[in-house]
This record gives structure tokens, C-alpha cells and sequence, in this order.
């Protein structure tokens, strides 16, 4: 007889236990129902695209991480690494059928070969929102707000919003005649929560071309605080006369608006200069979303605007704005914080059995409420009560209905609250 294989998963991935994998849909689906209230539409795309379509769509690290490999076919494919660049393949090939702006939201898996660490695997979910075909910062606000929505809707309460824009920090690089070195800047600041404001100074220094003058210019602009309406103002006064940052500022100033307008309590989207973003592909508006309780964990929900993404498959223009929520993420997070339950089964009920004579009865109860919408286990076999309740209160079951020969003699049923214990006899 040969040996068993060792039952194991790959480092960097994990296997999802009813008790995780319940609140995960749970997470998808509120995330599905702020976008729908919004007017997105659903998508789908393949797991593999061509190696062409996602390499040097995002970043020297994301080419080092994405999987890639030849199929039996000799073509050179890749597994996406976000759902950003495939929608902006996707967004080419079908614009001419879709038109424009078009929003759509899309949940699926993706991949990256990188360190793991609490929340962060090779394999995760993300979950994307987009509008393509409008330059409007009514798209960059709406953006935001759906973030804003997500979060609220979740049962989150200590969370912030970050907004950047890159046309300030642009802006700050054409007055120091450091444009062309705009893409170093962007992914030493990005480090800056990572390893503090001396680090990244000396990564700036680092930078050819660029002075201990420079490098403090920068990280003065990425020090900037305040309420939304004083970071405006400084901006202004600081760049106010160059063209590039003056958009960025008078988006900023729209954002403010706009939040006030829907009544989004002050401090949960903030004006926040240190905000960077990686990626290369964004060009406007920058955000990240961080949990106050949970800081360490990093960004929940994050994106941008990319005026230029779609562009490398079609000679149509089609700017687009878009946020990623990290699904796997933000659920480590709600463990953390107590938000996930526990429970191992989507129905409240369970319908007891006593004995064999008891099955039609135990079925039929069922049936009635499943018609009512209430979803419901029957026990399979006849066992002992205390041993079904036990089951009940491991699955994570609220209610059960309790049957025995002594009811079904008289009509009635027990209907026993699992949380307090109470227990009612109705007809």
C-alpha cells in the first residue's frame, strides 16, 4: 500500500472553513449591495490574460510577483495580479457595445507572489469598483463616497478615508524641475508608513538629480495637516500658481463640497498629502481606507484615477476612476475587532427529530418555513435531544424547533431560543 499524501496547503494560501467563509460572502455582498444602490453593473473576466496584457501595468515589484508561465499551447500567460488592468483590457474590447461612463463592480480571486503576512496572502479576493469614460470629478467623489458606504455599511464606525491627488505632488516636482523623476518620488513616499520620514528622505537622496533641498520640500507637502478646508488653503498658498497642482487642489476643494453636501461625518474622508499609491498607472486622485483600531494592518480599500490605463489596448481615450476593496484583509481585521460570529451555517433554524414516525412532520415544518423565507436544517437521525442542541449551538443555529411524539399528539411544536434559552410552545 503506498504511502498518503501529506493533507497541506502552499505557503501564502489557505483553505476557507465555513466559519470564514460565511462572513467573507457576507462582506462581498454588502460591498455588492452599496455598489448596486450607486448604478454599477456586474463583470467577469479570465484568471489568465496574456503576459503582455498585465506585465508593466502596475509595478517593477508587482512584474517580480505576478505568476506567470507557457501553457500547452506555447502562449505566454500570466494570473492577474489585480482586477484593475484586466477591466481596462476588458473596457477596450467592449466599450463599443457598453458606451459610456460605464461603472461595474467585479469580485474575484487574484495573485502575487509576495511575502505573507496577517491579512496577506498570495492568493486573495478583491473586490472592484469602477467607472470608465468620464474625466468628472463627480466620478472621483462618488468614488470615494461608495468607499465611505462600504465601510459604514460593515458595522465600522473608527475609520478614515485618505484622499490624495498626484497632480499636487507633480505640481511640487515641475517647480523643482524633478517631473521626470516623479515615479521615484511617488514610491519612496509610499514607504513613509512603513519606514518613517528619515528613511524615506535618505530614499530620496537617493534619487539622481534631487537635493537635501528638494527632498525636504517633499516631505514638507507630505507633512501637511489639518481639516480638508486648511489643507486646501495651504496647498493653495504653497502651489496655488502652477497649473499641474492647481487641478489637484481644485479637486480637493470639490471633494469638500461634496462631503458636506451628504452630511459624511468630519474626519472619516480627510486630505491626507503623504498619500502615495504605488502603482504606477494613477495619474489624478489617489485613496487609501485605514481602520483606527487596526493601523497596522495597512489599507483596507484603496485606488485612483488612471486617465491613461486603457489607452495601451485601444486608440479611444477612456479615462476611469476606481477603488479595490482588500476582501481577505478587512476580513482578518473584523476577526480581529470581534464582527465575525463564528457560525459554520447561513440558517438560524434547526428542526429537530425525535423519532422515525416524526420525519414527515419535522420535513413539512421545514417546507413552511423556507417558504416563509427562513432558512432551516432538519437533523438527519433520530438521536437524543441534547446531542441535536449541541450540534445546534456548534453550527451556530439561533432558534430550534422542537417536535417530539407529546407535541405532534397535541398539534404543537417547541420553539427554543438557542441564545437566551427561552423556549415557547406554539399551534
Amino acid at each position: 500500500m503506498s504511502d498518503l499524501i501529506q493533507p497541506r496547503t502552499l505557503k501564502g494560501f489557505r483553505d476557507f472553513l465555513p466559519q470564514t467563509a460565511i462572513p467573507r460572502e457576507a462582506l462581498i455582498a454588502t460591498a455588492v449591495d452599496v455598489c448596486r444602490r450607486y448604478g454599477y453593473s456586474p463583470i467577469d473576466t479570465p484568471v489568465l490574460e496574456y503576459a503582455e496584457i498585465l506585465l508593466g501595468k502596475g509595478s517593477d515589484e508587482t512584474d517580480k510577483q505576478t505568476y506567470r508561465f507557457t501553457d500547452h499551447g506555447g502562449r505566454d500567460v500570466a494570473m492577474r495580479f489585480d482586477l484593475t488592468v484586466p477591466f481596462a483590457r476588458f473596457a477596450a474590447q467592449h466599450i463599443g457595445e457598453l458606451g459610456t461612463p460605464f461603472k461595474r463592480y467585479h469580485t474575484g480571486p487574484v495573485w502575487r507572489g509576495e511575502n505573507t503576512q496577517r491579512g496577506r496572502y498570495r492568493e486573495f479576493v478583491q473586490f472592484d469598483f469602477d467607472m470608465i469614460g468620464t474625466e468628472s470629478t463627480m466620478a472621483d467623489v462618488e468614488t470615494i463616497l461608495v468607499a465611505h458606504d462600504v465601510f459604514t455599511a460593515l458595522g465600522f464606525e473608527r475609520f478614515s478615508v485618505r484622499v490624495n491627488d498626484r497632480r499636487v505632488l507633480n505640481g511640487l516636482l515641475e517647480q523643482l524641475e524633478l517631473r521626470p523623476r516623479a515615479v521615484e518620488v511617488l514610491r519612496s513616499l509610499d514607504k513613509l508608513p512603513k519606514i518613517g520620514p528619515e528613511a524615506v528622505r535618505t530614499a530620496l537622496l537617493g534619487i539622481d538629480g534631487l537635493s537635501e533641498s528638494d527632498a525636504d520640500a517633499i516631505l514638507d507637502l507630505a507633512r501637511i495637516s489639518g481639516t480638508n478646508r486648511e489643507i486646501v488653503a495651504q496647498l493653495g498658498q504653497m502651489l496655488g500658481d502652477n497649473a499641474t497642482a492647481r487641478a489637484g487642489i481644485d479637486a480637493f476643494s470639490e471633494l469638500a463640497d461634496a462631503l458636506e453636501a451628504v452630511g459624511v461625518p468630519k474626519g472619516r474622508v480627510r486630505i491626507d498629502p503623504s498619500i502615495a499609491r504605488g502603482l504606477d498607472y494613477y495619474t489624478g486622485m489617489v485613496f487609501e481606507t485605514f481602520l483606527d483600531d487596526l493601523p497596522e494592518i495597512g489599507s483596507c480599500c484603496s485606488g485612483g484615477r488612471y486617465a491613461d490605463l486603457a489607452s495601451l489596448y485601444t486608440k479611444q481615450r477612456l479615462p476611469g476612476v476606481g477603488g479595490s476593496l482588500g476582501v481577505d484583509r478587512l476580513l482578518a481585521a473584523m476577526e480581529d475587532l470581534g464582527l465575525v460570529d463564528g457560525r459554520s451555517t447561513w440558517a438560524p433554524v434547526l428542526v429537530t427529530l425525535f423519532d422515525e414516525e416524526g420525519r414527515a412532520d419535522s420535513l413539512r415544518i421545514a417546507a413552511e418555513l423556507r417558504g416563509a423565507g427562513i432558512g432551516v436544517e432538519v437533523y438527519p437521525e433520530a438521536k437524543r435531544l441534547g446531542t441535536q442542541l449541541k450540534y445546534a449551538d456548534r453550527r451556530g443555529h439561533r432558534i430550534a424547533v422542537i417536535a417530539g411524539p407529546e407535541e405532534r399528539s397535541a398539534g404543537t411544536a417547541q420553539v427554543k431560543d438557542l441564545v437566551s434559552g427561552a423556549a415557547h410552545t406554539v399551534g
